[in-house]
């Protein structure tokens, strides 16, 4: 599989940059003839949007805030403002091909398009082919997975069996007398899948290729399904955003989708990290039927330096490596990752900073690691008194090296006995 979907995935690292900043300001001014991110955005100038830097200082839209201007606004609009299409009596220009639910609930419109959620280029490179068949198990009730599949598949001239969730018998029968070349789905479900094809003395030998997404993709299972025909690879995609990063025949992390500005930053902030440490992945995304502009996913991932081996010149990240809201519960009240970067905002020369809450529940102890050069005098002690001021909690303080620190993304680890 050394082809690729198209040229855009080779271009010049500089050539897709300059795109992509070119591409933003427009993008901010169709967000903000949404009505939710008039409001978000009230008072920016779109124009002047053309740099990184400029992005940044924009909100970052978390899906908690999402999901609460959703509900607030069920009775008048139940994409809280966010979507620039929809039916009759929302006021939208344009009209919205489905309509989804995610767990929240959280609503999602899908548009117009040949491949509106943009997983043709994931398939691709997972060495889908016009004229294969494909098994799709994701659901197609409430959820886009299904729907995002298919479009995808649709766009590279595959054949689609609509299988989706549950029914194991029924979709082995399906695969053995239909005999597809490749598997869309959770890697979990194509597990059971062989397994019980084992049990009942049936072979798969069509299915050679699969793309998973949805849950974590070992590399154990990888090989297990490999010894049985299968050479599986793994998209990353939301239903708010679409495709963000998919897996080569390199395998060495996730190239990003050509249609996303990603941005890695602190978790519980809005700010940018250096490349390579762990932050939380905050997507722009290039459409303006739901212009998601600094979309939060809560998900960590860091860059990777360099190119992908297969030739695709985009960025690389890790892949999915937790979550960010590391809020905790201490002592009654609520500690968030944007409080301890408050703490460490307020002093200069303190980096990186990292709450470790440790003893049992209901006798909590918290201490907070901060990086820092040197060791200021009487540095601890103020940073002390910021943390009671912000969160209105006692902490021990460590200062420690730049760098000390793991790289992990968290902000706040909860280390407490719940026995």
């Amino acid at each position: 599989m050394t082809d690729h979907y198209d040229a855009l995935e080779t271009r010049d690292p500089a050539a897709r940059e300059a795109a992509l900043l070119a591409a933003l300001p427009r993008q901010v001014a169709v967000a903000q003839r949404t009505a939710a991110f008039g409001e978000l955005l009230a008072g920016v100038d779109a124009a002047s949007v053309t740099t990184r830097a400029a992005l940044a200082g924009l909100p970052v839209l978390r899906k908690h805030e999402l999901l609460e201007r959703q509900k607030a606004q069920r009775a008048q609009d139940p994409f809280g403002g966010f979507s620039a299409i929809g039916w009759a009596g929302l006021r939208a220009p344009r009209g919205a091909k489905r309509v989804f639910q995610s767990p929240g609930p959280i609503y999602e419109p899908e548009g117009e398009g040949r491949d509106y959620w943009r997983i043709a280029r994931a398939l691709h490179a997972a060495g889908f082919r016009a004229g294969d068949l494909i098994h799709n198990s994701f659901s197609y009730h409430l959820t886009p997975a299904g729907s995002m599949m298919e479009t995808g598949a649709h766009a590279l001239g595959c054949t689609v069996f609509a299988g989706g969730v549950g029914n194991t018998e029924l979709q082995l029968q399906a695969m053995q007398e239909l005999r597809p070349h490749a598997y869309c789905g959770t890697p979990s479900f194509l597990r059971i899948v062989f397994e019980k094809a084992a049990e009942a003395g049936i072979a798969l030998p069509s299915l050679s290729k699969a793309l998973v997404s949805g849950e974590a993709f070992p590399p154990s299972l990888r090989d297990w399904l490999a010894e049985r025909g299968v050479q599986g690879y793994q998209c990353y995609a939301t239903a708010d955003v679409g495709l963000i990063a998919y897996e080569t025949s390199a395998r060495q992390g996730l190239v990003l989708d050509e249609g996303v500005i990603l941005e890695i930053v602190r978790p519980g902030t809005g700010e940018p990290v250096p490349e390579g440490e762990v932050g939380e992945v905050v997507i722009t995304v290039l459409q303006a039927d739901y212009p998601m502009v600094r979309f939060g996913t809560g998900d960590l991932s860091a860059v990777l330096a360099g190119p992908c081996p297969s030739g695709r010149t985009n960025t690389r990240i890790k892949g999915w490596l937790g979550r960010a809201d590391q809020t905790a519960k201490v002592r009654g009240m609520f500690v968030h990752p944007s409080q301890v970067a408050e703490v460490a905002r307020r002093h200069r020369g303190a980096q990186r900073a990292r709450l470790v809450v440790a003893g049992e529940m209901a006798n909590d102890t918290m201490t907070l690691h901060v990086e820092v050069p040197g060791t200021p005098d009487g540095l601890a002690a103020r940073v002390a008194e910021s943390v009671r001021d912000v969160t209105k909690l006692r902490a021990d303080i460590v200062l420690c090296a730049p760098g000390s620190l793991p790289n992990d993304g968290k902000v706040i680890e909860d280390a407490r006995s719940y026995k």
